[in-house]
């Protein structure tokens, strides 16, 4: 057996019995994660991912070839956090890129891949993290940590990734930008956008920041202007003169990172504190500390950075996975099936379009006032009499598993969930509440601030419904209040698009 750090595996007598099916039909030295079958594409990939392969021989005999594949794997075990500090190890290759892990995970934890998948590099001695673009190696990251540190790699949703290049002009105020071009007036959403991607053009970022001096506790105010060549600070008022502006930071040895603690850890006089962190190993007196007046001025400024950073392949890491998506291919089986009638003595094939589709609702609402009525049972007999005080709580099993209810979380936890999985409109999640039992809130970001909203139980002879108006649109349960709203804005800013989720690795 091969050490993990540097495996030398043996693929002997790889039988292609299918010209799309591959098969290991050989014991090699290898994770047990490797021993499945794999399709041509997976192969492709596992060539392109794994170093020094080989083809030495193939024979045709008939329809089967045998293949003799060398293949020097070099691996290592990494360990990932999620939101409540759990952690899994994984064994992966030494050039596996964040979006290769962010794949990995969502696959052995069968989540939805939204594309919103992340992995965050989280540095708990100074309070900081940044977003691992997609692209990176994550071996590069690791090999910039201290080996006395806290340092962690962490695998949550970030809805606001890539979320600029679908509202650029949420995420850059016109009076924060100016562009050195022929454009005059306003730009639409394309043409700010390419005005960061395209290296012909010279946009800027400005405004002012609090910034902390080095060697001193105290922070200052100055007029920052941020430009390809990198970021610089005026000594003079809001003079943008070569002679006035004062050289900080460039991004090609360095990356911008959030202030998780910028008030208790670093004094900053706001929450909504950055940084820039030079790629090279040194100590923490080499951050450049910057801090906002406001959320929305903070996300300009770190998208800018890492736009400015990385460019076009941004874009290209925003395209990738919408380009892989085909359109699914319906089975045979799946074409042939009909709709059926099996209410009389015999059963009959519905053939009426019309008829097909009303018996398709009413079976849909009668499996609804099922599964209700088995909710209603489950609720009454799991639930203690004691804690009824004459409340019915029927309800409770109805929402309890839905990936968008947080039971227990505080309102400072459900802003802090909401924040880090990204602050764009329509992020939201329901829990109790903490002030008013009984009843529920519904935590929803809009124009990158978290609005609370109080869910009123709502009691009409007997049945209790509820509503988020103070009555004028009631509901059964939760359940059909979030669809609603999904689909209908109502009284809330904005409809209720990205719901925050927790796994367990």
């Amino acid at each position: 057996m091969f050490p993990c750090s540097s495996l030398k595996a043996w693929f002997t007598m790889l039988t292609f019995e299918n010209p799309m099916c591959l098969t290991f039909s050989h014991h090699c030295f290898l994770p047990s994660w490797l021993f499945v079958k794999f399709d041509v594409s997976f192969i492709v990939h596992l060539w392109h991912v794994f170093l020094n392969v080989h083809i030495k021989q193939a024979l045709n005999f008939s329809d089967t070839y045998v293949v003799h594949v060398n293949v020097f794997v070099s691996l290592q075990v990494i360990k990932v956090y999620n939101e409540d500090n759990t952690s899994r190890a994984v064994e992966v290759p030494t050039d596996i890129t964040a979006r290769d892990i962010c794949q990995l995970f969502v696959l052995k934890n069968h989540c939805i891949d939204d594309h919103s998948w992340t992995l965050f590099e989280h540095l708990t001695h100074l309070s900081i993290e940044r977003i691992i673009e997609d692209h990176e190696s994550v071996m590069e990251v690791l090999s910039g940590w201290a080996m006395d540190t806290d340092s962690r790699l962490y695998f949550r949703k970030n809805y606001a990734k890539y979320e600029f290049f679908n509202k650029p002009l949420d995420f850059f105020p016109d009076h924060m930008v100016s562009i050195s071009s022929e454009t005059n007036g306003m730009m639409n959403h394309s043409q700010l956008i390419q005005t960061f991607l395209n290296s012909s053009t010279c946009p800027e970022i400005h405004g002012h920041l609090h910034a902390k001096e080095q060697g001193r506790k105290s922070w200052k105010k100055f007029y920052f202007v941020l430009r390809r060549s990198g970021l610089y600070f005026s000594n003079k008022g809001t003079s943008k003169e070569p002679r006035h502006l004062q050289f900080i930071a460039e991004f090609s040895d360095g990356d911008v990172y959030t202030l998780l603690s910028a008030r208790k850890m670093h004094g900053a006089p706001t929450d909504y504190g950055f940084c820039v962190k030079s790629t090279k190993r040194g100590s923490p007196r080499d951050l450049k500390l910057l801090c906002a007046d406001d959320e929305q001025t903070r996300t300009c400024w770190v998208t800018a950075m890492r736009l400015f950073k990385y460019g076009m392949q941004l874009y290209q890491n925003f395209i990738q996975p919408h380009q892989k998506q085909k359109t699914p291919m319906r089975s045979i089986s799946e074409n042939s099936l009909v709709a059926m009638d099996f209410s009389g003595h015999k059963s009959r094939v519905i053939e009426n379009p019309s008829e097909a589709l009303s018996v398709a609702v009413e079976e849909g609402l009668s499996w609804r006032v099922a599964s209700h009525s088995l909710f209603l049972y489950v609720s009454f007999r799991l639930v203690p009499n004691e804690h009824h005080h004459g409340c019915p709580v029927c309800f409770a099993a109805l929402h309890m598993a839905q990936p968008w209810f947080h039971s227990k979380l505080s309102r400072d936890e459900a802003h802090r969930l909401i924040t880090q999985q990204g602050l764009i409109d329509g992020v939201f999640l329901l829990r109790d509440s903490q002030s008013n039992p009984n009843t529920f809130v519904l935590s929803l970001c809009h124009t990158q601030r978290i609005k609370h909203f109080q869910i009123l139980p709502v009691d009409e002879e007997g049945e209790l419904f509820y509503s988020l108006d103070d009555g004028h649109t009631r509901f059964a349960d939760l359940i059909q209040l979030v669809e609603f709203y999904q689909l209908n804005r109502g009284v809330l800013p904005c409809k209720l698009k990205h719901h925050c989720a927790r796994i367990t690795l």
